[in-house]
């Protein structure tokens, strides 16, 4: 079923981002964490994939799986840079055989060591390129694109990202998921930029909860999220009073208030990015809805 035919007014859901473990040996505990957190009940779960579709068959199975095994209404990373539109379509073919109906249109990293010739297709350079060619090409499929609260970091202007934004969903995107963000007014005001261009279709804010400075300093690296002056300066503290474990447990809070304070504005849902941390997510959206 289409995710965007799941979304309800009023009636806020909980959903997941799981990340493929590198390695196959690492897949049985990666499904327990899915059947733990499956408690949940999320209203679909996503799964991503590397850098220039590096782990895409991985996670075609493993959606599948999560479909298939665990009941869950699955949604696959599809990235576009580098690949030929045969390729794509072959994707979309064995997601639709799966029973996936739902893919995350996104226009991807090129992996570091990729050679000249790996941007050689110039017909899918970008996200609304690609959920164009979704579109067309597989009418049925449910669609979401990515938004960016604090700007795409090679966006030209924040101007230039919403007009992208806003011709990915005119494109046929269904809904956008946004970037990890640290203070909930990123999004509202996002939001309220969103609708000012008569965009009306969801926007669900995306949260990551702090698990280790190193692992959030890194992902902000790539990503160009901020993390607020005060907010870190705490997350220093509890590092050198208690390491890891107190990071964590500052993060997970400061991502459950984030998340209650954005589902009473009236935020269709949260998106949760799992960094396939059960203990972390559970205690984050545990009673979180009625």
């Amino acid at each position: 079923m289409k995710i965007i035919d799941l979304i309800q007014p009023e009636q806020p859901f909980i959903s997941l981002e799981y990340f493929p473990p590198k390695e196959r040996a690492e897949w049985p505990a990666f499904f327990r964490t899915v059947e733990r957190l499956a408690y949940l009940k999320p209203l679909f779960a996503s799964v991503t994939y590397g850098a220039g579709g590096s782990t895409q068959d991985a996670s075609l199975e493993i959606v599948t799986r999560m479909q298939r095994e665990h009941g869950l209404e699955t949604m696959a990373h599809l990235t576009c840079i580098g690949a030929f539109r045969g390729d794509v379509r072959a994707f979309l073919d064995r997601l639709a055989e799966a029973g996936v109906g739902n893919v995350l249109a996104l226009r991807g990293d090129l992996p570091q060591d990729a050679p000249p010739e790996f941007s050689a297709c110039r017909t899918l350079l970008h996200a609304s390129d690609l959920v164009g060619f979704i579109r067309e090409s597989h009418p049925g499929m449910g669609i979401g694109v990515a938004g960016y609260p604090e700007t795409h970091p090679e966006a030209e202007s924040p101007e230039a990202d919403l007009a992208a934004l806003k011709q990915k969903l005119d494109q046929g995107g269904d809904f956008a998921i946004t970037q990890l963000f640290f203070d909930n007014q990123l999004y509202f005001d996002f939001v309220r930029r969103v609708r000012s261009l008569g965009i009306q279709k969801p926007i669900i804010p995306g949260i990551l909860p702090v698990v280790s400075l190193k692992v959030i300093r890194r992902i902000t690296t790539l990503c160009g999220a901020a993390i607020p002056a005060d907010y870190l300066a705490a997350l220093e503290e509890a590092d050198a009073r208690g390491g890891v474990a107190a990071v964590q447990e500052l993060g997970v809070a400061h991502a459950r208030r984030q998340a209650e304070e954005l589902l009473a504005a009236g935020a269709p849902g949260v998106h949760l990015y799992t960094l396939n941390r059960a203990d972390a997510v559970l205690e984050i959206a545990q009673g979180l809805l009625p």
